[in-house]
């Protein structure tokens, strides 16, 4: 195992790892996986302060997964930095297995059960606030799906968090533009995005959600401002990586054949 992968071997690998668990368990969203890996893969090798040999270090950053359906490949990140044997990966969606559809805490590196959509970031500002208020240098991370953002309870806590000044607090919109029953904008359009976020005074970094370079400096820059929340709003490609899988709607539901398999598998390889 190599926990010292470079962010675009880890991206490759952890996209790898979320074809076959979502072929092998026959299940949905590979689309929304594919869209956050290099998010992942630079938070994981480059940002997140954490230590896998004990997940629970007091001082550890706390990364939320608020689109918890994406399950398969924060487990994949999780196995590749040794939070758990990558062996764990096979029992994807099986009867018995930790590593659930959605996201579960009970899994070694994950911090909340996630997937009702519309509460991560609830989640972040209650976690930020009391790091805020034990005057802790804990980090809070959270990825949003731009489908979630139609939620009310999302902008609540888009409210609270700036009320709060919680400038430990950064938010991540995988912002694919693509959601369960069709285009973000015919659903219901979230523009202007970046507006709304400065309107209720959060700090907007607006970045390509797959260049590295990007990713990274944006990261490592937070907090934008002080006793400001962040957000990065990351332009992504649903299916991201796979040829026939991008800007597909069908891939937030369907799983792969084994010649599909096959194929994404190459074109992955090749990258």
């Amino acid at each position: 195992m190599d926990k010292q992968k470079s962010p675009k071997k880890l991206a490759q690998s952890i996209r790898r790892h979320a074809l076959n668990m979502v072929h092998q368990a026959n299940v949905s969203h590979i689309g929304g996986c594919l869209s956050i890996a290099d998010l992942l893969a630079v938070l994981y090798s480059r940002v997140l302060r954490i230590d896998p040999l004990n997940p629970k270090w007091e001082e550890r950053d706390r990364f939320i997964l608020s689109k918890g359906h994406s399950a398969a490949i924060l487990y994949a990140v999780l196995a590749e930095k040794g939070f758990f044997p990558k062996q764990w990966l096979d029992t994807y969606c099986q009867d018995g297995s930790k590593l659930i559809g959605h996201v579960n805490y009970s899994v070694p590196g994950v911090e909340v059960s996630t997937g009702s959509l519309g509460h991560g970031l609830s989640i972040g500002c209650g976690i930020a606030l009391t790091k805020k208020r034990e005057k802790g240098t804990q980090r809070v991370f959270v990825v949003l799906s731009d489908g979630e953002l139609d939620e009310g309870s999302t902008w609540e806590a888009i409210l609270f968090a700036s009320h709060h000044r919680l400038d430990n607090l950064v938010a991540i919109v995988d912002y694919n533009k693509i959601q369960s029953f069709g285009a973000v904008k015919d659903v219901i359009d979230l523009e202007p995005l970046a507006e709304k976020w400065r309107a209720c005074k959060w700090s907007v970094r607006e970045i390509d959600g797959h260049d590295h370079k990007q990713i990274e400096d944006a990261l490592i820059n937070i907090p934008f401002e002080p006793q400001k929340p962040s957000v990065i709003i990351a332009h992504t490609i649903k299916g991201k990586g796979v040829s026939f899988m991008e800007n597909r709607l069908e891939w937030h539901y369907r799983s792969p054949s084994a010649k599909e398999l096959e194929k994404a598998l190459e074109e992955i390889e090749a990258q």
